[in-house]
């Protein structure tokens, strides 16, 4: 230690005490280095290596899959118009309510329409008349004719009367027409759902005016969508569409198990199956349409909502898996710290795979007898020596890698 360069006074003592005075200057030059000669807390040891929770990598079977975002649709959507035109006279539905085939949802007046039909009606009983009348007349120009001996009737009047008699049949043919046209016109004054589904708001308030028929812009009344079952439409890249493709070897995918989440789920909760896969490739983005069916008994998705589906890109097989929390991140490299036979960190570089539960896939970089670090991780860095306790990374009923590759 350090002296003090202060002198040291000591004591004056009697004369003739020679030997007195030579001990207690020993004494008091002693007590500085009595301190000198104790060691510090420090100096007692080195701190302990620090605990860290090491953990083997586990063998899972695993699936690769792909996601992908898309948007759910309506396989029917329908935009309900009028077929005639007239004032609406009725509304036979609440916004927003579920609806089914054939029920009635708007009636447009119809009392133009029954007079049509009732004068259709008149000018069809007319043109009846006027055929049993020309028949009558016919048969008796033909009973005439066949007498030879009278000669009451020429050759032409016989044909003119039979001309007359098919123009009148004729005439009633398009009078019947006319009679099923106007009674097709009052049947559209009830407007009904074409298809069963949710019908949205009403377009158009009782007293307007609508337009019906093709011929320039039919009011919109309404639109319905239908609900159960419900597609969910996205794209597939090149790649991808590769993948998948290899592993049916050829077959239709059509059918395949699918999951989905929407933006609030924390997992993928939603079961359904692939409906359909385009014919073509876009050549603009490289992507190709694919749709899946869900069931929507509780009409949970609607038409126009965002998720996320996930599909299966690969078949089954052994991986090794290691907690989740176990990866550490260095900029775009993900590692793990492992523990060597001589208790020291090293660092291992890694490829990451699928995340299936709490547990990461890991493809490359470790090996089945490594003793990764799960808990600790702030604690240790490379070449640290750690005091490693041992964890069972595996769940309930998954064996270690190393077990199980024996």
């Amino acid at each position: 230690m350090p002296q003090s360069s202060r002198p040291v006074a000591l004591p004056r003592l009697a004369s003739g005490s020679r030997a007195a005075r030579l001990g207690l200057l020993a004494a008091v030059l002693a007590l500085p280095l009595a301190g000198c000669g104790q060691p510090t807390a420090q100096q007692q040891g080195a701190p302990p290596p620090p605990q860290v929770t090491v953990a083997s990598p586990v063998s899972k079977q695993v699936t690769d899959t792909d996601e992908y975002v898309g948007r759910f649709v309506a396989i029917d959507e329908v935009n309900v118009r009028a077929r005639v035109s007239g004032y609406l006279d009725k509304i036979h539905f609440t916004d927003g309510q579920l609806v089914k085939e054939g029920d009635l949802l708007f009636t447009i007046d119809q009392r133009p329409f029954k007079i049509a039909l009732d004068q259709a009606q008149a000018n069809l009983a007319q043109a009846k008349a006027n055929l049993d009348f020309t028949k009558a007349d016919l048969e008796r120009a033909r009973t005439l004719l066949e007498d030879r001996t009278s000669n009451a009737i020429s050759k032409q009047t016989f044909d003119q009367r039979t001309q007359a008699e098919r123009t009148a049949a004729a005439i009633v043919q398009s009078q019947e027409a006319q009679v099923r046209s106007a009674q097709l016109d009052l049947a559209f004054t009830e407007v009904k759902a074409p298809v069963s589904g949710q019908i949205g708001d009403r377009r158009v308030s009782v007293g307007n005016y609508v337009t019906g028929g093709t011929a320039g812009s039919p009011t919109l009344l309404a639109v319905i969508v239908s609900t159960d079952p419900i597609r969910f439409e996205f794209t597939i890249d090149e790649a991808s569409l590769l993948r998948i493709q290899r592993r049916k070897a050829g077959a239709d995918i059509k059918g395949d198990p699918v999951s989905l989440k929407l933006i609030d789920d924390k997992d993928f909760a939603h079961q359904g199956q692939l409906d359909f896969l385009n014919n073509v490739i876009d050549r603009e983005t490289g992507t190709i349409r694919g749709r899946a069916v869900f069931e929507n008994k509780n009409s949970l998705f609607r038409p126009g909502m965002f998720g996320r589906i996930r599909l299966q890109s690969s078949a089954p097989y052994q991986a090794l898996a290691v907690p989740d929390v176990a990866i550490g991140t260095e900029q775009v490299k993900k590692f793990v710290y492992v523990v060597g036979p001589d208790n020291k960190i090293g660092q291992k570089v890694v490829t990451l795979g699928p995340l299936v539960g709490d547990m990461r896939v890991i493809r490359e970089g470790l090996a089945a007898d490594d003793k990764v670090v799960v808990n600790g991780l702030m604690r240790v860095r490379p070449g640290v020596v750690v005091n490693p306790q041992t964890a069972d990374a595996a769940p309930a009923g998954a064996p270690p890698a190393a077990a199980a590759a024996k």
